[in-house]
């Protein structure tokens, strides 16, 4: 894989606003690298430390049980992570507002941590009363409402296992992560909004359920008012139960391991894998990187705009911010819905001044244009982050002059579905960050850039990025499949946690995560990453976005093809073709140089806004698709990226 530009590389690091430094939790590069050193000296006194950021019933008598690849962390405590995002906050909390959400079609709601607690309590009582015991797994399919933040943590109060599968997902999916965990009862909705357009997800539920024989029960919250079919003795509606249900339901005390949920995530193989995290070890570094890394304040509104159907939704929208304490922004519907400022009219009412969103929608702002932008006061804003994916230097700069105005630090931070928490991200106080680089891992965190055989790569040089030791909020296991845990994660470069992303680091130790380790194009014998090449296309003064993958070349072995979007008021061209491909030839070097440039007006995202990079390969590569996308947010990209390859061939 070709390096770095050095120009990248080598560019002057950026410190933190000194506004922001002043009253930062951590001030100064220094005094990370103490704690650094000090949770690398003794790694568990420093995770028994961190455990008294949370509520304990019983005390752990040990920190970590070490059994590779298999760990348990906070030995013998006991906890409840209801109480903690709850019940712990009334003494001082209770009229503070929890949530403050926004739904597509302009409905309201603001929550008070005592009203949240009450609705748990409700319907964990609900659930209680629909046999569901502690262990049973709840499969959850809604929209962004309110409902979807009290469901999880009714399980989590009751020591169900919750099992979010996202909205935007397919009956079939829903069916196939609903069988795998073996879930009881399913809690979904009428519908969600998105666009102005009903979402049907009774409909896509009710199919799901034909298929899944461990469903017992399906409750509804009436989201629409659509007219949805409807099964005696299995649906019940969300506000006909809660009506009915006892307003009070004790915290259990569960063991530290005891299992919180299971995530799907995409696998190699195509089948997804269900992660499963447990209590304590998930809480605890959930909590202290949410305080951490987003110097969070008591007076914050924070907004991390990801859908609690990903582990981003999870870790911090849910349970990290609310066992802080945070007031929460919570949106149902698309950002450029009914206008592309809607995120901006949302910034500006609720005066957010946290927010942590993909590197996708960042892209997607530039090549919208500032007109969006500078019409809202913006000025609440004192903290960015960005989450996904590896930011290129150019939207990072963007996102920091245009929204930050210079005056905003970015968390750019590198973590997993399986990692549970934030693992490589600059501290906002303290570290002088990179454009386009995660900067340093946690304290806590022993990172490494490696070759397949553990061995340390040189500064500059491409590697695997892994672990070298266990962390609290880490991944039990697969669901059901020890064996495919022990081998995706603990194999591939034995003794460490593979990540599957490389990555480099820098002579100041600053990682540069490139992406997939097969998001790899070899052309030539040389192996370029997807991620460096895309820096280069969006570095183009016309390109606003861009994802580029591989087709057969019978003398290069495999020839890039970019897409790409461009910023507003660009039209492609011939031309503008060639001047794109030079300027990755300019940028990287010949070999990179693309052997096809497509333009559209948007590139296939999933809902979570990730670029769908399998079906931008099968279309280079067969010039169609056939493959599955379920989770493709809008079919039509594929048609017009086809019918623009059409009009390319003419030109």
């Amino acid at each position: 894989m070709a390096d770095f530009d050095p120009q990248i590389l080598n560019e002057p690091r950026i410190a933190p606003p000194e506004e922001f430094q002043k009253r930062a939790r951590v001030r100064s590069l220094e005094e990370y690298q103490e704690q650094y050193d000090r949770a690398a000296a003794d790694p568990e006194g420093f995770w028994l430390e961190k455990a008294d950021l949370v509520e304990w019933f019983t005390r752990p008598v040990k920190t970590l049980e070490w059994d590779e690849p298999f760990a348990k962390w906070f030995v013998g405590g006991k906890l409840n992570v209801s109480y903690n995002c709850l019940d712990r906050h009334l003494t001082h909390r209770a009229n503070k507002p929890a949530l403050l959400w926004e739904g597509e079609d302009g409905k309201t709601a603001e929550i008070t941590y005592a009203e949240l607690h009450g609705l748990v309590c409700r319907f964990a009582n609900v659930l209680l009363s629909l046999d569901v015991k502690a262990g049973d797994c709840v499969a959850i399919y809604m929209p962004m409402i309110p409902e979807l933040l009290v469901a999880l943590l009714a399980c989590a109060r009751i020591g169900a296992v919750h099992n979010v599968v996202f909205g935007g997902f397919s009956a079939p999916a829903l069916a196939d992560r609903i069988n795998d965990a073996g879930a009881k009862v399913l809690v979904t909705a009428d519908g969600g909004y998105r666009r102005g357009r009903i979402v049907p997800l009774k409909e896509a539920a009710d199919a799901a359920a034909e298929k899944c024989p461990t469903i017992k029960k399906v409750v509804v919250v009436r989201r629409t008012g659509a007219e949805v079919a409807w099964k005696a003795g299995r649906d019940f509606w969300w506000e006909d139960v809660m009506n009915t249900a006892a307003r009070e339901c004790a915290a259990v005390p569960f063991d530290s391991e005891h299992p919180l949920f299971i995530l799907y995530t995409s696998g190699t193989t195509g089948k997804p894998k269900g992660v499963l995290h447990t209590c304590g070890g998930y809480l605890v570094q959930t909590t202290w990187s949410t305080q951490l890394i987003f110097d969070l304040r008591e007076d914050d509104v924070y907004w991390c705009t990801a859908d609690i159907g990903w582990v981003t939704g999870h870790s911090y929208v849910a349970y990290g911010p609310l066992s802080n304490g945070a007031t929460l922004v919570m949106y149902e519907g698309a950002p450029d819905f009914p206008q592309r400022d809607r995120f901006w009219q949302i910034v500006e009412k609720y005066k957010v001044s946290i927010l942590y969103t993909s590197a996708t929608a960042v892209r997607a702002w530039v090549q919208w244009g500032r007109e969006w932008i500078d019409k809202h006061d913006l000025t609440s804003l004192r903290l960015l982050g960005t989450v996904g994916e590896p930011i290129n230097p150019a939207a990072w700069k963007w996102y920091f002059q245009v929204i930050g105005r210079g005056m905003c630090p970015i968390v750019d931070t590198w973590w997993q579905t399986e990692t549970g928490s934030i693992m490589i991200s600059p501290l906002p106080g303290a570290t002088p960050t990179k454009p386009g680089s995660a900067t340093l891992p946690l304290p806590g965190i022993a990172a490494k850039v490696v070759t397949l055989e553990g061995l340390p790569v040189k500064p500059g040089e491409t590697g695997y990025l892994v672990i070298e030791r266990p962390w609290p909020s880490m991944l039990r296991t697969i669901y059901g499949d020890d064996e495919r845990y022990r081998r995706d994660y603990w194999s591939r470069v034995p003794g460490k946690y593979f990540t599957g992303d490389a990555a480099q680091c820098d002579a100041n130790g600053y990682f540069w995560v490139l992406g997939r380790v097969d998001d790899v194009i070899k052309v030539a014998g040389h192996r370029l990453s997807t991620m460096e090449i895309e820096s280069a296309l969006v570095s183009h003064p016309s390109v606003a976005e861009a994802a580029c993958v591989s087709r057969p070349d019978e003398i290069k072995g495999e020839a890039i093809v970019a897409f790409v979007t461009l910023r507003a008021g660009q039209e492609m061209s011939g031309a503008l073709r060639i001047s794109i491909s030079d300027h990755v030839a300019t940028v990287i070097g010949a070999i990179a140089r693309p052997a096809e440039v497509r333009v559209a007006d948007l590139l296939p995202k999933t809902r979570s806004g990730k670029i769908m990079r399998r079906l931008l390969r099968e279309l280079a590569q067969k010039g169609g698709i056939s493959g599955d996308t379920t989770t493709l947010e809008d079919i039509s990209v594929i048609e017009k990226l086809s019918h623009y390859k059409a009009a390319a061939d003419d030109e």
